[in-house]
């Protein structure tokens, strides 16, 4: 069974998308569209635009979902999805490619999820850490010792596990975890505390702009960060959908939950190749590649 998945936050690059405006109508009528939508020119930002201005959530979050979506849709009858996974923002790209979202609904909701998450992290001095080389169990038991907020905040494979919480408290961690035999426990170059309680205020925003929203029921499974199971049902979406940013992005789980589902074969459809690397430490018998441009 084919198994399409879609990054998040992270995998942008400058220049990205470029490629498939220059190689298709569609996408250049898409993107043009996601102008007018944005209401500023995301596309000269994507193509054209410094690394440093990609990095700003405002504009990273809709570029990885337009590369993401509109890659989907320039792949035409060649998409088709037996079940699909995004991480984190990218659950967004697997819901307008499931045809729960219109792109224009999908687009204006990554939009509002972005400003909001921005919001939130500019309340109180907050971040992230990468640990690597533990057992999760062992992260779970350092956050719940040290003093502030830190949690799991990220399950991306086994032996990486990403930590959220307040600057200190994260700090402290970072300490504990090395001392207990981390391989690495590296902060993060992020605006925030994603997907951790910190993102409380942007959870509330979203919540009412999801509710507003129309959410068809999905062509084939769709596999959520937060239960890391098979969802089908348009309501539950949008509660797990609303629960994700103050909650762990489960991708290990989720990934062996389609595994054990019968997904067989991964594609990658987005920027970048971090969802591979992570396959291959998940499970390597299964075939993982990305999203083949030339169709």
């Amino acid at each position: 069974m084919k198994a399409y998945i879609f990054p998040g936050q992270g995998a942008q690059y400058k220049g990205m998308g470029l490629d498939l405006f220059e190689k298709s109508e569609l996408a250049q009528e898409l993107f043009n569209k996601a102008n007018e939508i944005l209401d500023f020119s995301i596309t000269d930002i994507m193509f054209e635009g410094s690394e440093e201005e990609l990095k700003q959530t405002k504009v990273t979050q809709p570029a990885v979902f337009l590369h993401s979506v509109i890659l989907a849709k320039v792949l035409g009858s060649d998409f088709q999805p037996d079940m699909v996974a995004g991480h984190s923002l990218g659950e967004l790209s697997a819901l307008v490619a499931a045809n729960v979202l219109s792109f224009e609904d999908g687009l204006t909701l990554v939009s509002k999820r972005a400003l909001a998450m921005q919001k939130a992290c500019e309340i109180k001095p907050s971040t992230m850490a990468a640990v690597l080389g533990l057992e999760d169990e062992v992260v779970e038991q350092v956050c719940k010792e040290v003093d502030g907020v830190v949690v799991a905040a990220n399950y991306n494979c086994p032996g990486q596990l990403v930590i959220s919480g307040e600057v200190n408290a994260i700090e402290k961690a970072c300490e504990v975890l090395t001392e207990k035999g981390a391989r690495r426990a590296l902060i993060l170059p992020v605006g925030g505390a994603f997907h951790s309680p910190l993102m409380e205020p942007a959870r509330e925003e979203l919540a009412a702009a999801i509710e507003s929203t129309i959410f068809n029921e999905p062509i084939c499974p769709v596999y959520q960060n937060v239960p890391a199971k098979a969802v089908n049902n348009s309501l539950e979406i949008k509660k797990n959908l609303v629960a994700q940013l103050t909650a762990p992005v489960k991708w290990t789980q989720s990934i062996q939950a389609m595994i054990a589902d019968g997904g067989t074969e991964f594609i990658e459809v987005g920027p970048g190749k971090v969802l591979q690397g992570l396959m291959r430490k998940i499970d390597r018998s299964v075939v993982t590649k990305g999203a083949d441009l030339e169709n």
